[in-house]
């Protein structure tokens, strides 16, 4: 056939990825590890919908911000609502916090939450069109303790999977107090040198020049070292509110510098926001997780004013780091100890059922229903590592038996159908870690039962 004839052959779209079962091992022990911390520390599990209001984000994250500018993914639904596909895990909290009447609940409220978020951003290394987060947030307490505890479980998190060399970007951007002061001061600085500003600054400039700060053109890096720092212009509340975070964070013996730079790409933020990043990699996505305080945000979307503050890992990040750096990750397989061979029509589906019979007993048992040679059944069972064998032939289904072998010893015999899940889990309790190959075992010990 012509490959014009030939059908198409779809790919993922772009900036997106499937997650190969290869891969599993890696998520499935970051959401391990984060799930046990997170409970730990006292948090609770919250998931919301992938689709959300886009007025939320707009309001949310702020109206000129890149993400919403840019990387928003909309659509208009058949009765003329604008949804996004969330581009983050703040927002959402906070309206299912108060639409859901939380406010009520004893607080401080802490939540966590696992899930895609989704921005139609340029793909890249570390950086994907659906990326996942996992997330906190601690709603209700303005104490500078919390701050130094959202940033000690991101650390911790990662440091139980297993990376070290890890620094801790931190800076108080201020609050509504402060901040506009500095804004004007900022302005000033950069008035007479728009021209030298990328296009995508001089927009910025008009908008919010604290933005100036995260921009990666050479130009605009060159400017930014010689423009004045929020740090050095901060109120009395805010310069004391982080000079408590840091002195937590020399308490806990946290590595952390201090980057004057460190603005966070969402305008809810206040006072301390921060970076989790390996100590050795360089570049605008080498950040495995980060945060903040965004004490303004519930008051913005419609609540009381309320203290809070969040922060979130990246999974694509992290595991990138943890393959990086060949870091071992066992997988989380449950070991099969028990494995069922079949030969027959009347064998395979009396296998059958028995299989389903075992996991209502709760015995983990493997299966190669495909295959009808015992001798290859009885291969993949030495190659899964079986310490039993469970073996039905056409004669053990009319009968109602099995054949229980011993892959350690070689040993078997015939016990009835009605007892070999009972029998099983007394010979389990007997047999030592330890099992013969199957390499050792005769062709006649394997034969073909006929």
């Amino acid at each position: 056939m012509s490959r014009k004839g030939k059908s198409k052959l779809f790919q993922v779209p772009r900036g997106m990825r499937d997650i190969l079962p290869a891969e599993q091992k890696y998520w499935e022990r970051c959401v391990k590890i984060a799930k046990e911390l997170a409970l730990y520390y006292g948090f609770e599990l919250i998931e919301t919908p992938i689709l959300e209001n886009a007025e939320l984000f707009a309001k949310g994250v702020g109206a000129g911000t890149d993400i919403v500018e840019k990387e928003m993914y909309t659509l208009r639904t058949k009765g003329g609502d604008l949804l996004a596909l969330r581009p983050e895990g703040t927002p959402p909290i906070i309206r299912s916090y108060l639409e859901n009447g939380m406010v009520s609940q004893p607080h401080p409220v802490k939540l966590f939450y696992i899930g895609p978020m989704f921005r139609h951003d340029a793909p890249q290394a570390g950086r994907y069109r659906e990326h996942h987060q996992i997330g906190f947030e601690t709603i209700g307490d303005p104490d500078p303790v919390i701050d130094a505890q959202i940033i000690q479980l991101i650390y911790a998190i990662l440091t139980e999977l297993g990376l070290k060399g890890l620094t801790i970007q931190i800076n108080s951007i201020g609050d509504k107090q402060c901040r506009p002061k500095f804004r004007d001061e900022l302005k000033n600085f950069y008035r007479n040198r728009v021209n030298r500003l990328c296009k995508n600054c001089k927009r910025k400039f008009k908008e919010n020049p604290l933005r100036l700060f995260d921009c990666k053109e050479a130009d605009c890096v060159a400017l930014r070292s010689l423009a004045p720092h929020l740090i050095d212009h901060l109120d009395e509340n805010c310069h004391n509110h982080f000079k408590s975070v840091l002195e937590f964070l020399d308490e806990l013996g946290l590595p952390y510098s201090l980057n004057p730079y460190l603005v966070r790409g969402q305008d809810y933020y206040t006072r301390t926001v921060f970076e989790v990043v390996p100590e050795e990699v360089v570049g605008a996505q080498s950040a495995l997780g980060g945060g903040g305080r965004f004490d303004g945000l519930i008051e913005l979307l419609g609540g009381k004013p309320t203290p809070a503050v969040g922060g979130a890992l990246g999974l694509e990040r992290v595991i990138a780091e943890i393959q990086r750096r060949e870091l071992k990750i066992a997988a989380t397989k449950p070991r099969v100890r028990i494995f069922l061979a079949q030969l027959g029509d009347l064998a395979k589906r009396k296998s059958l059922k028995l299989f389903e019979d075992f996991r209502k007993a709760g015995v983990q048992v493997a299966e190669s229903f495909g295959r009808d040679s015992i001798k290859a059944q009885l291969r993949v069972a030495d190659r899964l590592g079986a310490d039993i064998s469970l073996i039905m032939g056409q004669k053990e289904a009319l009968d109602n038996t099995v054949i229980l072998r011993e892959m350690q010893s070689g040993t078997q015999e015939t016990i009835p159908l009605a007892k070999i899940i009972d029998e099983v889990k007394k010979r389990l309790k007997k047999i030592g870690p330890a099992r013969r190959s199957i390499s050792n075992l005769t062709d006649e010990e394997i034969d073909d039962k006929k």
